[in-house]
């Protein structure tokens, strides 16, 4: 017994799935996150291996998602999981939260990492990232609502650009003399070995391949291709990140990566002089803007769901069949980014403050949704399952420890940032609430007309 109840046509490549995986993952936490694993490794080695243990964990995540996509390719994704394993509430949460806090949250933060860098090419004044930040978000929207095509091209072109740009830091740093035993900077503090903190960082910047399960219903041949999708994905994004971090520790060494408060820009000058400079804002304005373009994507089909599912919300169910996209989601989270970018042109406090929003929404959903595939396999036995994890039971109980732990650092180590995005997540519980009356109110009210 097969499942699948969208209304999208397979349209995608495995090529097209991979661009869209990778072009989310390979963006701006790249360019963030290198100093801060580097500030807590002991030795080169240690930094290389925790990009390539953080690349091992997210192979046993994707093991997991092939199967959940094979199984139920559904443009609800993550969403559709959930509801089948744990019913409709949790899956009301969690696409309130992609609506209000992961997505939406996520497109705002590139797009203000967008507008930092693109500032210092061109700056436009005062409100110089936010004017960059918010034309982004109307850009791409505007593409993706034109129909997956354009949205299609467009995300393969900038996954080709970030990987180009990916290279070039690559080489340059591998170009530069082999940094010597003491800082290459300026040192001010000794990395000290913190292998938890690590994992913390180095699976943040992993984070995003879950958004496969979103497209898994628009790939052509879904029970075949979905699983090479998500394998080359991993493979192409762990050898980005290891080649990236190697390259950087031997330019910069790795007191020097640490107390770097902009590693790709200082390898880059070192190696390019101050054209360095303009050339990392090029490499992270093109890596921002493919991941707000994937991020885009994948976010207005969770919308969709919502609306499909629930009566409160189903003016975001409008599906355009020319151009085989969810208009309506797409314009709505274009409309709650845009007003988080306004927002943060006065309450922002960058990058950390909006990690510290998504972390633990974020975290909670990835772990439900491997608990959700060995529930399914307990109460759904009869579905076809094309791909089966390998090592069942084994895999997802280990991708849902390490979930866990992540959830658990996401709240431990975080601020205030987080408290905002649980009280997001809270208020979900409310609107479920009013939701669920309107429907017993329907319902009962169609029985006495009958």
């Amino acid at each position: 017994m097969a499942i699948g109840t969208s209304p999208t046509r397979a349209t995608l490549s495995v090529l097209d799935a991979v661009a869209i995986i990778v072009g989310i993952v390979v963006g701006a936490g790249l360019f963030e996150t290198p100093q801060m694993v580097a500030a807590n490794a002991g030795s080169k080695t240690m930094l290389v291996l925790v990009w390539v243990a953080g690349g091992a964990l997210s192979l046993l995540g994707a093991l997991c998602y092939a199967e959940l996509a094979t199984a139920y390719p559904d443009t609800g994704g993550m969403y559709f999981y959930i509801k089948r394993a744990f019913g409709q509430a949790p899956a009301f949460l969690l696409a309130w939260s992609r609506l209000l806090v992961i997505q939406t949250g996520s497109i705002a933060l590139l797009g203000f990492v967008l507008g930092d860098y693109a500032s210092q090419v061109f700056n436009l004044g005062r409100h110089s990232p936010a004017i960059y930040a918010a034309t982004a978000v109307i850009v791409l929207t505007f593409a993706n609502v034109r129909g997956v095509r354009l949205g299609r091209w467009m995300q393969n072109s900038l996954s080709l650009a970030k990987v180009a740009a990916v290279v070039a830091v690559t080489v340059t740093g591998f170009m530069l003399p082999a940094a010597p035993s003491g800082p290459a900077v300026m040192q001010t503090t000794a990395p000290q070995s913190s292998i938890g903190l690590m994992m913390i960082f180095v699976l943040l910047t992993y984070g995003g391949w879950q958004e496969a399960g979103y497209i898994a219903a628009e790939v052509k041949d879904t029970r075949r291709s979905m699983v090479k999708a998500l394998l080359y994905s991993i493979g192409i994004i762990t050898v980005i990140f290891v080649a990236v971090n190697a390259a950087l520790v031997h330019g910069l060494g790795l007191t020097g990566m640490a107390n770097s408060r902009a590693v790709v820009a200082d390898v880059l000058r070192l190696g390019m002089g101050p054209s360095g400079a303009i050339v990392v804002s090029i490499a992270v304005m093109v890596a921002a803007l493919g991941s707000m373009q994937g991020t885009i994507f994948t976010g207005a089909r969770t919308n969709f769901a919502l609306g499909r599912d629930f009566r409160m919300f189903r003016g975001l169910a409008q599906w355009n069949e020319s151009g085989q996209t969810p208009t309506r989601a797409l314009l709505v989270q274009g409309g709650i980014a845009l007003l988080l970018v306004l927002l943060g042109t006065t309450t922002r406090h960058g990058f950390k403050t909006m990690v510290e929003y998504t972390a633990p929404v974020f975290w909670l959903f990835v772990f439900l949704t491997g608990l959700a595939l060995i529930i399914l396999r307990i109460k759904e036995p009869e579905i076809e399952r094309p791909f089966r994890v390998p090592l069942y039971p084994l895999t997802p109980i280990l991708f849902s420890a390490t979930s866990a732990y992540l959830l658990y650092a996401s709240l431990a180590y975080t601020g205030i940032g987080a408290l905002f995005g649980v009280l997001v997540l809270g208020a979900g519980l409310a609107v479920l609430y009013v939701e669920r009356r309107k429907q017993r109110t329907s319902t009962s009210e169609s029985r006495r007309a009958a």
